[in-house]
């Protein structure tokens, strides 16, 4: 019993934090303090110490000897690393999907493009963020690569932040549904050099997100 409480309050300190720190509620930079983190959520220091542990695998925190936990900054050897592998990932991906994508796949992608719409139309930009990562599982789901979605997660949440914050710019949700309106195209009429294009078009947007994350936040940068 004492190994599942353990569990689950790690558990519990461990989702928050890392929602905190993708949401930017906690900013990279900041220091964290296992003592103050356990006083805050009214528990011992070892589950908050097993919740950094998970954050520091994640290069969430950076996590030093005799020295403060930080939450870590971006680091462009990393982002470009992971770059790399969501979109060798991506590709594939949407080339499989292409093979067996059908009106009943096609209508399902609509749907949750339809829900970005709305979002947009709201101003509603965290349900946007997240549905643009049920557009991006739906097509590893219904593309028959759902454990590949894994791998692309792992990237993706590299730079998670870095999209947020790309979101501050009123036109970038609007320019990001259109990207997914054309992936979604080039697999609805089984044209892959059009879906892939559009994949890579996609990814390609972060390279201004990254510039103008830069000029406008440089101290979250390693």
């Amino acid at each position: 019993m004492d190994d599942l409480k353990t569990r689950t309050t790690t558990d519990v300190v461990y989702e928050t934090l890392h929602d905190q720190i993708i949401s930017l509620e906690i900013l990279p930079g900041t220091k964290l303090s296992e003592t103050d983190v356990a006083r805050r959520f009214g528990v011992s220091r070892q589950p908050v110490r097993n919740a950094f542990t998970k954050l520091g695998n994640e290069d969430l925190l950076l996590i030093r000897p005799q020295k403060a936990t930080e939450v870590r900054g971006f680091s462009m050897d990393r982002l470009e690393l992971a770059r790399l592998v969501r979109r060798a990932v991506e590709l594939e991906v949407v080339y499989s999907a292409i093979q067996i994508w059908d009106a009943s796949r096609e209508e399902q992608l609509a749907e949750n493009l339809k829900l970005q719409e709305d979002a947009i139309a709201n101003d509603d930009l965290p349900t946007f963020h997240a549905l643009d990562y049920d557009f991006h599982k739906l097509i590893y789901v219904l593309g028959g690569n759902p454990n590949a979605f894994e791998v692309m997660l792992e990237c993706k949440q590299k730079v998670e932040r870095l999209c947020m914050l790309g979101l501050e710019k009123d036109s970038e949700a609007k320019s990001i549904l259109q990207d997914h309106r054309d992936i979604a195209s080039g697999l609805a009429s089984g044209d892959v050099e059009k879906a892939q294009k559009s994949v890579r078009h996609h990814l390609s947007r972060l390279d201004k997100t990254i510039a103008y994350i830069h000029k406008t936040h440089p101290g979250y940068f390693e």
